[in-house]
């Protein structure tokens, strides 16, 4: 069969595909992966045929009037990239799949990284727990698909009349639940023991477990790197991706501050505006990118901000997490971890400082209550198979 995996978002939706479209070829089908313009060498890299979508995340998050323009350009390459498919499978956020399957009359599946756009009335997607019982949480379901609705439905419906010749979909109506009077399997891919799947869910929806993207078996890792773990007690990772862009600087003086306040030795993920080894002391080790599934086994503990991915690599290595999360669907991971006993309290990007962070830090390695529910949990999803 010819799958079309369609994975618009950043290299934390667009990894997981990947791990998918590869068990996929495997099982003997032809997969193509259609994503934005900086994932090709990633995508390529790997064996699987590659679609640019025709724009980057940059055009759309800093468009303004250019935005109507370059989401037009990346539906028409949703549409160009599904042709000659024979089934359809869409990230959480490349809703567009869903159109071009209706046109093309072809099954979908929508792949989904966190818990939403599945109606329960056992946890509000991903607002906080409120104790307002079932009816507060079905409700948070119903807004989240309606603000999502608002927000793109206009748009989706002029492409569908004017691109596709389909008829508009109602504002009101949530469609992504069934394509031609039939259910949309939905793919959540993460694990069952760290969100369970509700009972209240239907047979279509599946909690498969993680799709992870294991390091290639030629890749190696950097000698230096490797003489600095070697040369003292595992050290903790911190990596904040993007969110340290907003003031760089102060962000790398409460890290540094927070490991001198600890004790702990740290290994800090470049990215970070100003910051370069030889400002640092000896007992923190800066990195370019390195695959979670080989650096967290070797940490003590991870701090994070919080995104999916990285959240399931942390849990899969069986260390504690410290999640600062900033939004989206950070601060629920934060939460989560803490209510699995795999990390202490979440803190929220605008109130870290780096006595919080230090206290943290020390909970995450001396707390043997988390370090067993930790190593536990990385157990039960290292023994999964998404």
């Amino acid at each position: 069969m010819h799958i079309t995996i369609l994975a618009f978002g950043s290299r934390g939706d667009v990894q997981p595909c990947i791990a998918l479209g590869l068990g996929l070829q495997r099982a003997g089908h032809k997969v193509r992966l259609a994503a934005l313009s900086r994932s090709e060498a990633f995508v390529a890299g790997r064996g699987l045929d590659f679609f640019s979508l025709g724009v980057d995340l940059d055009d759309l998050q800093n468009a303004g009037r250019e935005f109507k323009p370059n989401m037009e350009r990346m539906q028409e390459s949703f549409w160009q990239a599904s042709q000659g498919t024979q089934a359809i499978i869409f990230s959480t956020l490349g809703l567009n799949g869903y159109h071009v399957a209706e046109k093309l009359e072809v099954p979908c599946l929508w792949a989904l990284t966190i818990p939403i756009f599945g109606r329960t009335r056992t946890r509000p997607a991903l607002l906080p727990p409120l104790p307002l019982g079932s009816g507060y949480n079905l409700l948070a379901h119903i807004l989240t698909e309606q603000g999502t609705q608002q927000t793109i439905g206009r748009l989706f419906n002029s492409w569908r009349q004017r691109r596709l010749n389909l008829p508009p979909i109602p504002l009101h109506r949530w469609p992504y639940t069934q394509l031609r009077g039939r259910p949309v399997p939905m793919l959540y891919c993460y694990s069952p023991a760290v969100v369970p799947k509700p009972p209240d869910w239907s047979e279509h929806a599946h909690v498969t477990g993680y799709w992870f993207l294991d390091h290639p078996p030629d890749w190696q890792p950097p000698a230096d790197l490797v003489d600095f773990l070697e040369s003292g007690p595992p050290p903790i990772y911190v990596g904040f991706g993007s969110m340290t862009s907003r003031d760089p600087e102060k962000t790398s003086r409460i890290v540094l501050d927070a490991l001198r306040q600890s004790g702990q030795r740290g290994v800090i993920a470049t990215g970070w505006e100003g910051l370069s080894q030889s400002d640092l002391p000896d007992e923190v080790f800066v990195t370019e990118a390195v695959p979670h599934d080989w650096l967290f086994p070797r940490m003590a503990a991870v701090v994070h901000h919080g995104g999916a991915g990285t959240t399931g690599a942390g849990l899969r290595a069986g260390v504690p997490s410290t999640i600062v999360p900033v939004s989206n669907d950070q601060p629920f991971w934060g939460r989560r971890v803490k209510a699995l006993g795999a990390g202490p309290a979440p803190i929220p990007r605008r109130r870290l400082t780096a006595d919080r962070l230090a206290h943290a830090i020390c909970v995450a390695v001396t707390d043997e209550a988390i370090r067993k529910h930790a190593a536990e949990l990385g157990e039960t999803i290292r023994g999964e198979d998404g």
